[in-house]
């Protein structure tokens, strides 16, 4: 079982993944928790590199890199676990690809596609838990507990409207694997609703 988590910069995807992490680890399940880009050591040390914020990258080396990031953590992480039948939660994935290279930086949305389709091996998330929020509110979020931004969080405020005008429309192409949060509220009463949505969708593939 994949499940993904998305939104834009200071959206809360860390706080959520970690609770639902705890809450489903609590109830005996084997489950395992990862991001992207990073989720390897090999992903890890490109993710230190590319969100620099020093760092001048252009768009297709920027793609390529997370491309490649994808390709070891699928093949290291995801996949292993999946095989094991084990419950992924993962803190972005592929459609984040399309939000932030495609609709951000305008890279063509085939090619992503095609590169996507050739790293995942076909795998695609049940479930992507999408965290809506302004964008306003999320850099705020974002100023206010990190002091040093890295690369995609000092963009400007319309790169950011740009990501989550991308969400939402990614959200109306796949409703059925999309399940969108204000991510406005509560923390609690945020994770109250992941945490029943995600409950049955396991007891729907019969996962106790």
């Amino acid at each position: 079982m994949l499940i993904t988590f998305e939104g834009i910069e200071g959206c809360g995807k860390s706080t959520q993944i970690e609770l639902l992490y705890t809450y489903l680890t609590q109830k005996g399940r084997v489950v395992v928790k990862t991001r992207e880009p990073g989720g390897t050591p090999f992903g890890e040390a490109l993710r230190k590199v590319s969100l620099t914020k020093e760092m001048t990258v252009f768009p297709l080396a920027e793609l390529l890199t997370f491309m490649a990031i994808r390709a070891q953590h699928v093949e290291e992480v995801i996949m292993p676990a999946l095989e094991k039948r084990q419950i992924v939660l993962c803190d972005r994935f592929v459609d984040a690809t399309y939000a932030y290279q495609g609709y951000g930086r305008g890279i063509d949305l085939g090619i992503i596609e095609t590169l996507n389709r050739l790293v995942t091996k076909g795998i695609r998330p049940n479930l992507t838990i999408l965290l809506d929020c302004t964008a306003t509110v999320g850099l705020k979020r974002k100023s206010g507990h990190h002091r040093s931004l890295d690369r995609f969080e000092k963009e400007a405020l319309s790169f950011h409207r740009k990501i989550r005008n991308a969400y939402t429309k990614l959200a109306k192409e796949d409703p059925e694997r999309f399940f969108v949060v204000d991510a406005n509220g509560d923390v609690e009463a945020i994770h109250r609703i992941i945490r029943e949505k995600v409950d049955f969708l396991l007891n729907d593939h019969g996962i106790r």
